[in-house]
Protein backbone atom coordinates (compact mmCIF):
# COMPACT_ATOMS: atom_id res chain seq x y z
CA UNK A 1 0.00 0.00 0.00
CA UNK A 2 1.11 3.47 -1.09
CA UNK A 3 0.87 6.26 1.41
CA UNK A 4 0.77 8.77 -1.17
CA UNK A 5 -2.36 11.05 -3.22
CA UNK A 6 -1.14 11.54 -6.43
CA UNK A 7 -2.29 11.67 -10.11
CA UNK A 8 -3.17 8.57 -11.68
CA UNK A 9 -2.63 7.01 -15.00
CA UNK A 10 -5.37 7.01 -17.31
CA UNK A 11 -7.13 9.61 -15.42
CA UNK A 12 -7.29 13.67 -15.85
CA UNK A 13 -4.61 15.25 -12.89
CA UNK A 14 -7.66 15.96 -9.94
CA UNK A 15 -9.92 13.20 -11.28
CA UNK A 16 -6.46 10.89 -10.96
CA UNK A 17 -5.71 11.90 -7.72
CA UNK A 18 -9.33 11.49 -5.88
CA UNK A 19 -9.15 7.99 -7.17
CA UNK A 20 -5.83 8.10 -5.95
CA UNK A 21 -8.09 8.92 -2.51
CA UNK A 22 -10.98 6.09 -3.60
CA UNK A 23 -7.93 3.43 -3.85
CA UNK A 24 -6.50 3.86 -0.82
CA UNK A 25 -9.74 4.42 0.78
CA UNK A 26 -11.05 1.04 -0.30
CA UNK A 27 -7.73 -0.65 0.28
CA UNK A 28 -7.67 -0.24 4.00
CA UNK A 29 -11.27 -0.86 4.30
CA UNK A 30 -10.28 -4.39 2.41
CA UNK A 31 -7.24 -5.07 4.56
CA UNK A 32 -9.70 -4.63 7.89
CA UNK A 33 -12.58 -7.01 6.47
CA UNK A 34 -10.07 -9.52 4.86
CA UNK A 35 -11.11 -13.18 6.62
CA UNK A 36 -13.95 -12.37 8.74
CA UNK A 37 -16.52 -15.01 8.93
CA UNK A 38 -20.09 -14.76 8.22
CA UNK A 39 -20.63 -15.13 11.88
CA UNK A 40 -18.32 -11.93 12.16
CA UNK A 41 -19.75 -10.04 9.51
CA UNK A 42 -23.42 -10.56 11.02
CA UNK A 43 -22.71 -9.73 14.44
CA UNK A 44 -24.54 -6.80 15.62
CA UNK A 45 -23.55 -4.93 18.97
CA UNK A 46 -27.35 -3.87 19.78
CA UNK A 47 -30.31 -3.71 18.55
CA UNK A 48 -29.91 -0.72 16.57
CA UNK A 49 -26.33 -0.74 15.63
CA UNK A 50 -25.06 -2.28 11.88
CA UNK A 51 -23.45 -5.44 10.95
CA UNK A 52 -20.01 -5.33 9.42
CA UNK A 53 -21.70 -6.75 6.16
CA UNK A 54 -24.66 -4.27 6.34
CA UNK A 55 -22.17 -1.07 6.45
CA UNK A 56 -19.92 -3.09 3.45
CA UNK A 57 -23.00 -3.12 1.50
CA UNK A 58 -24.01 0.29 2.47
CA UNK A 59 -20.37 1.05 1.08
CA UNK A 60 -21.33 0.03 -2.41
CA UNK A 61 -24.65 1.64 -2.23
CA UNK A 62 -23.26 5.20 -1.14
CA UNK A 63 -21.00 4.68 -4.34
CA UNK A 64 -23.41 3.51 -6.43
CA UNK A 65 -25.97 6.11 -6.22
CA UNK A 66 -23.77 8.47 -6.24
CA UNK A 67 -22.78 7.68 -9.39
CA UNK A 68 -26.17 8.15 -10.54
CA UNK A 69 -26.28 11.76 -9.63
CA UNK A 70 -23.00 12.58 -10.35
CA UNK A 71 -22.51 10.96 -13.75
CA UNK A 72 -26.17 11.05 -14.99
CA UNK A 73 -27.61 13.82 -13.48
CA UNK A 74 -30.63 12.20 -12.28
CA UNK A 75 -32.78 10.69 -9.54
CA UNK A 76 -33.05 6.85 -9.10
CA UNK A 77 -35.27 4.33 -10.79
CA UNK A 78 -37.09 2.18 -8.86
CA UNK A 79 -35.26 -0.85 -9.99
CA UNK A 80 -32.10 1.04 -8.58
CA UNK A 81 -34.13 1.79 -5.76
CA UNK A 82 -34.77 -1.78 -4.59
CA UNK A 83 -31.65 -2.96 -4.92
CA UNK A 84 -29.74 0.26 -2.93
CA UNK A 85 -32.03 1.89 -0.73
CA UNK A 86 -32.04 -1.18 2.03
CA UNK A 87 -28.24 -0.86 2.57
CA UNK A 88 -28.22 3.06 2.24
CA UNK A 89 -30.50 3.62 5.01
CA UNK A 90 -29.41 0.96 6.95
CA UNK A 91 -31.70 0.57 9.93
CA UNK A 92 -34.18 -2.06 11.32
CA UNK A 93 -34.93 -3.35 7.77
CA UNK A 94 -31.46 -3.93 6.52
CA UNK A 95 -30.29 -5.88 9.99
CA UNK A 96 -33.62 -7.85 9.02
CA UNK A 97 -32.41 -8.68 5.47
CA UNK A 98 -28.57 -8.02 5.20
CA UNK A 99 -27.40 -11.39 6.51
CA UNK A 100 -26.02 -14.78 5.95
CA UNK A 101 -23.80 -13.94 3.27
CA UNK A 102 -19.86 -14.62 2.81
CA UNK A 103 -17.79 -11.89 2.99
CA UNK A 104 -17.18 -12.84 -0.94
CA UNK A 105 -20.83 -11.31 -1.49
CA UNK A 106 -20.24 -8.09 0.00
CA UNK A 107 -16.19 -7.77 -1.60
CA UNK A 108 -17.72 -7.68 -5.50
CA UNK A 109 -20.49 -5.48 -4.43
CA UNK A 110 -18.07 -3.23 -3.80
CA UNK A 111 -15.65 -4.27 -6.81
CA UNK A 112 -18.26 -4.34 -9.08
CA UNK A 113 -19.26 -0.96 -7.96
CA UNK A 114 -15.77 0.92 -8.24
CA UNK A 115 -15.40 -0.84 -11.87
CA UNK A 116 -17.97 1.14 -12.62
CA UNK A 117 -16.86 4.46 -11.22
CA UNK A 118 -12.91 3.67 -12.31
CA UNK A 119 -14.56 3.19 -15.63
CA UNK A 120 -16.62 6.59 -15.50
CA UNK A 121 -13.81 8.71 -14.05
CA UNK A 122 -12.02 8.04 -17.12
CA UNK A 123 -14.31 9.61 -19.50
CA UNK A 124 -14.12 12.74 -17.66
CA UNK A 125 -11.98 16.04 -17.32
CA UNK A 126 -10.80 17.29 -14.00
CA UNK A 127 -13.37 20.70 -14.64
CA UNK A 128 -16.31 18.02 -14.62
CA UNK A 129 -15.36 18.43 -10.58
CA UNK A 130 -16.87 21.67 -10.21
CA UNK A 131 -19.70 21.49 -12.03
CA UNK A 132 -22.91 22.02 -9.77
CA UNK A 133 -26.33 21.30 -9.02
CA UNK A 134 -28.50 21.24 -6.58
CA UNK A 135 -30.23 18.54 -4.08
CA UNK A 136 -33.99 18.90 -3.61
CA UNK A 137 -33.93 20.80 -0.76
CA UNK A 138 -32.25 23.87 -3.03
CA UNK A 139 -28.64 23.11 -1.47
CA UNK A 140 -26.00 23.31 -4.13
CA UNK A 141 -23.46 20.98 -4.40
CA UNK A 142 -20.51 20.13 -6.79
CA UNK A 143 -19.30 16.77 -8.04
CA UNK A 144 -15.98 16.77 -6.20
CA UNK A 145 -17.85 16.95 -3.14
CA UNK A 146 -20.46 14.51 -3.71
CA UNK A 147 -17.22 12.11 -4.26
CA UNK A 148 -15.19 13.49 -1.42
CA UNK A 149 -18.14 12.22 0.69
CA UNK A 150 -18.09 8.87 -0.80
CA UNK A 151 -14.10 9.05 0.68
CA UNK A 152 -15.77 10.22 3.76
CA UNK A 153 -18.26 8.18 4.34
CA UNK A 154 -16.52 5.01 4.18
CA UNK A 155 -13.79 6.21 6.39
CA UNK A 156 -16.37 6.72 8.77
CA UNK A 157 -17.85 3.03 8.35
CA UNK A 158 -14.62 2.08 8.78
CA UNK A 159 -14.54 3.32 12.01
CA UNK A 160 -17.49 1.70 13.12
CA UNK A 161 -16.48 -1.49 11.41
CA UNK A 162 -13.26 -1.49 13.96
CA UNK A 163 -15.29 -1.02 16.90
CA UNK A 164 -17.12 -4.04 16.00
CA UNK A 165 -13.94 -5.73 15.34
CA UNK A 166 -12.62 -4.70 19.10
CA UNK A 167 -16.10 -5.74 20.14
CA UNK A 168 -15.61 -9.59 19.03
CA UNK A 169 -12.28 -9.43 19.86
CA UNK A 170 -13.18 -8.98 23.54
CA UNK A 171 -16.05 -11.49 23.50
CA UNK A 172 -13.35 -14.04 23.27
CA UNK A 173 -10.77 -12.54 26.27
Amino acid sequence: MKFQIKETVGFSPKIGELVSMLEYTRAVTLEDVRGLSTEKLDFLADGSSNSIGALLLHMAAVESIHQIIAFENRDLTEQELKRWLLPFELGDNARSAIHNQPLEYYLDELAEVREKTLALMRDVEDDWLYEEDQYYNGVTYNKYYLWFHVVEDETSHRGQIRMLKRMLDNRKN
